[in-house]
């Protein structure tokens, strides 16, 4: 199982250095980290310069406390904690929660989940025990989520689809993992 700094070295990877695209809805960002990110980890209107030339120790200062610890993944079963704290850098907190919600629904966990994005003692206890019954399987309905998650971005935005191949490239990598 990889540590939370082992996951944060992979997710800065992915993410890259300074990123200022005209389609990206989240505007500059630099290792993932939006404009509007680092605003609230700063307390105020981060500039422009400020996301350009950010230090690569607070990228990793706001993956830890906003987009692992806060959201509760390190609470979730370790197999999927990579994954799901990928999500959540690159979709929210909220909806990498409700991909773990909506797949332990779709394996069969009763009662079913409220896919609502929070992590709770349900949510804890349904991926429990989706990863104990289905282990692969499991990472497998994951998967599947977020690649509908990203066509459904596209279909709603076409200006989209120019990302579109990176993020499938993106839930490649989680699926040779578990190949």
């Amino acid at each position: 199982m990889k540590s939370v700094n082992e996951m944060i070295e992979d997710i800065l990877r992915r993410e890259g250095g300074f990123v200022d695209h005209p389609a990206d809805r989240g505007g500059p960002t630099r290792y993932g980290i939006t404009q509007n990110t680092l605003s609230s980890y700063l307390g105020r209107a981060a500039q422009y310069e400020e996301v350009r030339n950010l230090d690569r120790e607070v990228a990793r200062q706001i993956y830890a406390r906003d987009y692992y610890y806060q959201p509760q993944i390190d609470q979730l079963p370790e197999e999927i904690q990579p994954f799901v704290f990928d999500c959540a850098v690159n979709h929210g907190p909220g909806r990498a929660i409700k991909f773990v919600q909506a797949a332990c629904n779709r394996t069969g966990y009763t009662p079913l989940l409220v896919v609502d994005g929070a992590m709770g003692p349900n949510t804890r206890a349904g991926a429990e025990w989706a990863q104990a019954q289905l282990g692969a399987a499991f990472m497998r309905a994951l998967l599947e989520e977020r690649r509908d998650f990203y066509r459904q971005i596209v279909d709603r935005d076409p200006s989209q689809d120019v990302f579109l191949a990176g993020w499938m490239n993106r839930v490649r990598e989680f699926e040779e993992e578990i190949a």
